[in-house]
């Protein structure tokens, strides 16, 4: 399924919790973790196009530009810090989204224009070091049927810089439900 384009408007489609291309968009994001390439991490990331229709604020596209990629890139960074040696050799065991914590967000509320699904506090387990390990994903939001990830590290920023949303030994508990 090809990239959000212009034009194309929001659905009410449900995102599945697993497909092969969203599969392939947690690869690309696994893959700019661990290598420290936040641009290989770029599909995984809630398209522009999407954005503007979205958000009800003065002007998405500069929001998109300076906040969430920044933020996104900086938290992807971040990840990849935290993989410290182990980073090149680190692999993506699965991502975890708690579905059923899905919520359909109606037009109005958070500065939105359009509705969208949400839903908070998914994992990326991976494998580093021969152990088991796994990082949140703050929020995955849809696009007409997809899921794409806006907040990885946090949604409410509690530093400046990159952010890890609950690194944890093992595959880690998805939750809890909430946000934007």
């Amino acid at each position: 399924m090809p990239a959000a384009r212009a034009g194309q408007h929001q659905t009410r489609a449900r995102p599945p919790g697993y497909s092969r291309v969203f599969h392939a968009e947690m690869v690309d994001l696994w893959a700019g973790i661990a290598s420290g390439r936040a641009a290989l991490a770029q599909p995984a990331f809630f398209p522009l196009v999407a954005y503007e229709q979205v958000k009800a604020i003065a002007d998405p596209a500069a929001d998109w530009h300076s906040r969430l990629v920044a933020e996104f890139r900086a938290d992807v960074l971040a990840a990849h810090s935290l993989l410290g040696r182990t980073a090149r050799h680190s692999s993506l065991v699965r991502v975890v989204i708690p579905e059923s914590a899905a919520d359909w967000i109606d037009p109005g509320v958070c500065d939105n224009g359009v509705g969208y699904w949400h839903v908070a506090n998914s994992r990326l387990v991976y494998r580093a070091g021969g152990r088991i390990r796994s990082i949140g994903v703050s929020t995955l939001i849809s696009w007409r049927g997809r899921w794409y990830v806006v907040h990885l590290g946090g949604e409410v920023r509690t530093t400046s810089g990159g952010m890890i949303d609950d690194p944890e030994s093992g595959a880690g508990t998805p939750g809890p439900p909430g946000g934007c």
